[in-house]
C-alpha cells in the first residue's frame, strides 16, 4: 500500500506519523504556541528530527465549541509558514488540515502534499474536485454537526455501521472527483461521545475492509483525558497507550502531537512482531 504525495510515494507496509503543527490561537492543547514563523519553523524542526513523516499544518482551530474564522484569516495564517517551512525543509511531506477548497487550493499551488478534511466534503461542496485536480492524497474524516456543535448531544443507532455506510458513500465520491488515494479517518472525537469512541476503537481494524489507508487522531483527546480525570497537558501516556492498541489494530497512519512517544510505539511494536 503506497501515497503518491504530488509524485513522492509514501510506503505505509510501516504505519506513517503526522505530527501536528497548530497555527492557531485556541487549538484544545497547544493553542498559540506556533503561531509566528519562528516557533513554527522550530517545532517543525523538532518533530522532523524525532521521526514525523508528514508535518499537519492547520490554521483553524476544530476543538469542540470553537468559534468561526474566515477564509481569508485562515489563508493568511496559513500561508506564509507554509513558504517559510518548504523553503526550510524543501524534502518533508506537509499535510493541510482545512475544510475549505480556496484554502486547499491555495496550500497545494504552494507545494503541500496532501489534504485533510475533517467534513470529508460536508462543509464545502466543492472540496474534493478541487483535491481532485492535483496528484495528492485525501484525508476524508466522518464528524457528526459542525465543530461548533459536534459535542453538543452526539447520537447514533449504532455509531460503528454509520461511519461504515459513510466512507463507503464518501470514497465513490472522491473517486468520481478524480482523487486517487483516499485515506479513512474515522474522527474519534467528531460528534462521538466518550463511549462511541472507544466503541469505534474497539472494532478499529474492521474500517481495514475497504483496503484503504486508515488514520487515528486519538492523540490528548478528551477520550483520554475525560476516563482518568486529567487534563490534555497531561495525557501523554494515555494516548501512547492508545497508540498502541490502533497499531495492533493495524493502523496505517498516526496524528499526533509527541512524535518521538509515537515513534517508539512504532519500532517496539514491530519489534515485537
Amino acid at each position: 500500500m503506497t501515497l503518491n504525495c504530488d509524485g513522492t510515494l509514501v510506503d505505509l507496509s510501516s504505519p506513517k506519523i503526522l505530527g501536528i503543527l497548530n497555527l492557531t490561537p485556541d487549538s484544545f492543547y497547544d493553542g498559540g504556541k506556533h503561531q509566528n514563523i519562528s516557533a513554527a519553523l522550530k517545532q517543525c524542526e523538532k518533530m522532523i528530527t524525532e521521526g514525523a513523516d508528514f508535518i499537519d499544518l492547520g490554521a483553524y482551530s476544530s476543538r469542540p465549541g470553537a468559534e468561526q474564522v474566515s477564509p481569508t484569516e485562515e489563508i493568511n495564517r496559513l500561508i506564509p509558514v507554509l513558504i517559510a517551512l518548504r523553503k526550510e525543509f524543501p524534502t518533508t511531506l506537509f499535510s493541510i488540515d482545512t475544510f475549505r477548497a480556496n484554502v486547499a487550493k491555495a496550500a497545494l499551488e504552494e507545494g503541500a502534499h496532501m489534504i485533510n478534511d475533517i467534513s470529508a466534503g460536508n462543509l464545502d461542496p466543492t472540496m474534493m474536485s478541487t483535491v481532485g485536480q492535483y496528484p495528492v492524497p485525501y484525508i476524508a474524516m466522518h464528524m457528526q454537526g459542525k465543530p461548533k456543535d459536534m459535542q453538543n448531544n452526539p447520537s447514533y443507532e449504532d455509531v460503528f455501521q454509520e461511519i461504515m455506510r459513510f466512507f463507503s458513500r464518501k470514497i465513490n465520491t472522491c473517486y468520481a472527483a478524480g482523487i486517487k488515494d483516499v485515506i479513512l479517518d474515522p474522527g474519534f472525537g467528531f460528534g462521538k461521545s466518550v463511549e462511541h469512541n472507544y466503541h469505534l476503537l474497539h472494532r478499529f481494524e474492521h474500517f481495514q475492509a475497504f483496503g484503504l489507508p486508515v488514520l487515528a487522531g486519538i492523540s490528548r483527546k478528551s477520550m483520554i483525558y475525560r476516563v482518568l480525570g486529567i487534563t490534555a497537558a497531561e495525557a501523554l501516556n494515555g494516548s501512547t497507550v492508545l497508540h498502541t492498541v490502533a497499531l495492533q489494530k493495524k493502523v496505517q497512519l498516526l496524528r499526533v502531537h509527541d512524535v518521538k512517544a509515537a515513534k517508539e510505539c512504532i519500532r517496539l511494536l514491530e519489534q515485537l512482531r
